[in-house]
């Protein structure tokens, strides 16, 4: 079968509906480009072949007996930081290298039962932590626009093998940009619900408050297809919220003429590079043709996203990785003179240099002396920030501007520079401190490198995101252009 890794999830869709070829066929050759490219993108942690296969042949079957779910037959990937039965789920982490989930994640559970073939699991910067993808114990992943460069974090393998074509779609997760970033220096889309909109059991924590699960994809409707069977209550989660699930898929083609988009000036600082300056104004010039209008809106606390972030993250990840010590689960260090022996060496060996940063910024922050100037502060700051954003919804339906301050950077470039590093996140944090959804949809090329266009919606309003991205993958052909080398 060829071309078929060309397709998007619904035209896929709507091949296997019409019978033009099997769920089985369709994954076996998306399996053999996994098999010809995995080693050279490194973006993958666990390929789950044979059980890929079997779940293409129970979706063929359930197919021809007039049965089958949403999903039935479609090939997807999970990032590695979603439990799955049988399955290892790692973090990119030395510390889970050997565990093997007992249970699902909820949205595992929920898209396996919408008939989606799992193929395997991707690479992230380890514990999520990171903007570059090279945190994780398994190796940086590679971006397929130019296999020197990053393809963001911490959601990379996912980004990565949506751009390569090795997979229509995949899952991932957002604690500060770890969807969109990706996305934007890899031309897909990815879209960070609204927190508590997509359940967060079975996905192991970085920062709880934070955290949300979403997925990465070619085109907009493919985005909706996934998020209507993922999103809704799940009550394992008390984070969870018991909000209606509109149809996103149904809600795409309406119009966006008279919608009210705020573009936040800050963002356009001498921080953005210049190119992806021009490619985000000509993004947002192409809506006001599509009949939407621009207002400017001011957001006077945005600036103090990254070190309000790099507060309460850190403190948030010291609290949930306590867990990781070498008695219960994970990596356990050998011939320990004592319990405390076995404590810090466990977690010496099994955590990588940036998830200890972390840890110990976080514990700092925490302790006694300490909570009150930054931990308490910084949440303060936070609520400023959420008000920031629900003020200018008083005037506007969306908020855009650019995803990343850069294109692609090269390998290696910022990873002994962690400041320089966390900065990437600078236009995406803030959705994540106010819990509201964001998405990243490509809008342009710098130097043959991807730009993408930011773009943040009121709280539960994934809709209005969705229908704006799909509206300007109409009018554009950003999406369908794939690197040289995967085609």
């Amino acid at each position: 079968m060829t071309g078929l890794h060309c397709r998007s999830l619904s035209e896929l869709s709507a091949g296997l509906d019409a019978g033009e070829f099997s769920s089985v066929e369709l994954t076996q050759a998306l399996l053999d480009r996994v098999a010809a490219h995995g080693e050279t993108l490194n973006a993958f942690i666990t390929v789950t072949a044979e059980q890929a296969l079997a779940a293409a042949d129970a979706a063929d079957k359930a197919r021809a007996a007039g049965k089958g779910g949403a999903l039935n037959g479609l090939p997807i990937v999970h990032k590695d930081i979603f439990c799955t039965r049988g399955v290892k789920t790692s973090c990119g982490s030395k510390m889970l290298d050997d565990f093997v989930s007992p249970y699902d994640a909820t949205i595992v559970e929920r898209l396996a039962a919408a008939g989606a073939v799992v193929l395997g699991k991707t690479n992230m910067d380890e514990f999520a932590m990171g903007s570059s993808n090279e945190t994780s114990w398994y190796g940086a992943v590679r971006n397929p626009w130019d296999l020197e460069r990053s393809p963001g974090g911490s959601s990379g393998g996912s980004a990565a093998a949506v751009a390569a074509r090795l997979v229509p779609a995949a899952t991932a997760t957002d604690t500060g940009g770890s969807i969109r970033q990706p996305a934007a220096l890899t031309n897909t889309i990815g879209i960070k619900p609204t927190y508590g909109r997509v359940s967060r059991y079975g996905m192991i924590a970085f920062a709880s408050s934070l955290d949300q699960a979403g997925v990465i994809t070619r085109t907009a409707e493919d985005a909706a297809r996934l998020l209507g069977v993922m999103a809704g209550f799940d009550e394992r989660d008390s984070t969870c919220l018991d909000v209606p699930v509109p149809d996103y898929t149904g809600e795409l083609g309406e119009s966006i003429e008279g919608l009210k988009i705020g573009v936040v000036r800050q963002h356009f600082d001498e921080g953005l590079d210049p190119g992806c300056g021009v490619r985000v104004s000509e993004a947002i010039a192409a809506f006001e043709s599509l009949g939407a209008s621009t207002v400017d809106v001011d957001m006077p606390n945005i600036d103090l996203s990254v070190p309000t972030y790099y507060v309460v993250a850190p403190a948030e990840c010291s609290s949930n990785l306590s867990r990781f010590d070498g008695v219960r689960f994970g990596h356990r260090a050998e011939n320990a003179e004592d319990l405390f022996d076995l404590y810090c060496r466990s977690r010496g060996e099994g955590f990588g240099d940036e998830v200890k940063r972390r840890i110990m910024t976080g514990t700092y922050v925490l302790s006694a002396g300490y909570y009150d100037a930054y931990y308490l502060k910084a949440q303060q700051v936070r609520h400023l920030i959420a008000d920031d954003f629900k003020r200018a919804f008083e005037k506007v339906d969306v908020i855009a501007g650019p995803t990343s301050p850069t294109p692609a950077f090269k390998l290696g470039d910022k990873v002994d520079d962690p400041i320089t590093m966390y900065l990437n996140d600078i236009y995406t944090i803030g959705a994540n401190l106010g819990g509201f959804p964001g998405l990243s949809v490509p809008c342009g090329f710098v130097d043959g490198l991807p730009v993408g266009l930011h773009l943040v919606g009121h709280h539960f309003d994934e809709s209005a995101l969705l229908r704006c991205a799909h509206a300007y993958q109409q009018a554009t052909d950003w999406h369908t252009q794939c690197p040289e080398d995967f085609a």
